[in-house]
C-alpha cells in the first residue's frame, strides 16, 4: 500500500487517488478548505448549538451568560444540521468536495444526512463500525465526508481507520470499552496494531471514507480541546435508499429525504419529502443492532 496516494492535492484528484479509494476505502485531503471556510463552520456552529438556528429537540434553553464552549460541552452532536442552517446546506455543495465525489461516487450524487459533532473534552468516541450496516444503499456507494473544524488528533478523538474494504457486513458484538459511547461494536482483534491507523488531521482537512470501511474515534482526552467535525453522507443518485432511520420511519424501497447535488436524478419523478428532522444525538448511542 503507497499511504503516498492515499493524499488529495488541492490541484485536484488523481488516478492514483481514485485507485486507492477503490481499494483501500478512504482518502485524506489535507486542509482542503482555506482558514475563513473553517471559521465560518465554527461560528455556526455555536449558533446551532444556542439555538440560533431554530429549536431542536433536547436543546437546553439559550443562556447568554455561558461561553460557546460551556453551551458545547452539554452535547455530542446534532443530526441533520443542514435542514435548519442554510450554510451547512450549502457546505454540502462544496466544490472541491463534489469534484472527489464525482469522481470515486458517481457523477449522479445525492446526499441524505449531515452531522455536526462538537466531541468536548472527556467525551467518548464511537466504537468500530461500517456506516451502510446503518444506512444501506443497495448498490454500496455509500461514503462519509468527514470535515475538521478542529485539529484532529489522538489526544482529542480522531478518527481510525483500517485500511481496505471487507466485502461484507462484520458482525456486532457487545462493547466494554470505555473509550466508546456505543453498546456495541466491532471486533477488531484480527487486525495488527499497524493496519489500525489514526487519521490525525489539521482543520480544514477532509476525510472520504466508503461505507464499508471499518472506522471509529476514541474519548477526548484533552481538557480544553473540542475535536469538532462535520460529517456528511452521500451516494450514488442511481441507488434507490432503503433506509428507516433504524426503525424511526416507516420501511420504505426507497428513502427520498435527500438533496441532489450533482447530475441527474434518476427517480426525479417520485419527488422528495421531509421526513427527518434534526435531533440531539445522546451520549449512549444504542440504535440498529444485531444482539
Amino acid at each position: 500500500m503507497n499511504k503516498e496516494n492515499a493524499f488529495v492535492d488541492r490541484k485536484g484528484l488523481t488516478q492514483e487517488n481514485i485507485s486507492f479509494y477503490q481499494t483501500y476505502g478512504y482518502l485524506i485531503a489535507p486542509e482542503l478548505l482555506i482558514a475563513d471556510e473553517v471559521e465560518e463552520l465554527k461560528d455556526e456552529t455555536a449558533a446551532i448549538f444556542r439555538g440560533d438556528r431554530g429549536q431542536v429537540e433536547g436543546l437546553l434553553p439559550a443562556d447568554k451568560s455561558k461561553s460557546n464552549a460551556e453551551v458545547m460541552k452539554q452535547y455530542v452532536a446534532i443530526h441533520f444540521p443542514h435542514k435548519i442552517s442554510p450554510l451547512i446546506k450549502e457546505y454540502l455543495f462544496h466544490e472541491k468536495i463534489v469534484e472527489v465525489l464525482t469522481n470515486v461516487v458517481s457523477p449522479n450524487l445525492k446526499c441524505m444526512q449531515s452531522m455536526l459533532f462538537v466531541k468536548g473534552p472527556g467525551k467518548a468516541g464511537q466504537s468500530w463500525h461500517q456506516d451502510e450496516f446503518y444506512i444501506p444503499t443497495r448498490d454500496q456507494s455509500l461514503i462519509g465526508v468527514w470535515i475538521a473544524i478542529d485539529d484532529a488528533t489522538v489526544d482529542n478523538g480522531c478518527l481510525w481507520i483500517i485500511p481496505g474494504r471487507p466485502k461484507y457486513m462484520m458482525p456486532r458484538i457487545k462493547n466494554e470499552n470505555t473509550q466508546y459511547a456505543d453498546v456495541d461494536t466491532i471486533d477488531v482483534s484480527m487486525y495488527s496494531t499497524d493496519q489500525i491507523i489514526p487519521i490525525a488531521v489539521k482543520k480544514g482537512s477532509v476525510v472520504f471514507f466508503n461505507g464499508y470501511t471499518l472506522h471509529s474515534s476514541k474519548r477526548n482526552k484533552t481538557k480544553d480541546c473540542f475535536r469538532t467535525a462535520l460529517v456528511n453522507h452521500y451516494m450514488s443518485a442511481e441507488s434507490m435508499l432503503p433506509w428507516d432511520q433504524d426503525g424511526k420511519l416507516p420501511a420504505t424501497e426507497d428513502l427520498r429525504d435527500i438533496v441532489m447535488i450533482s447530475g441527474e436524478d434518476p427517480y426525479a419523478w417520485k419527488g422528495t419529502l421531509e421526513a427527518n428532522q434534526p435531533y440531539l444525538r445522546p451520549e449512549v448511542l444504542q440504535i440498529k443492532t444485531s444482539l
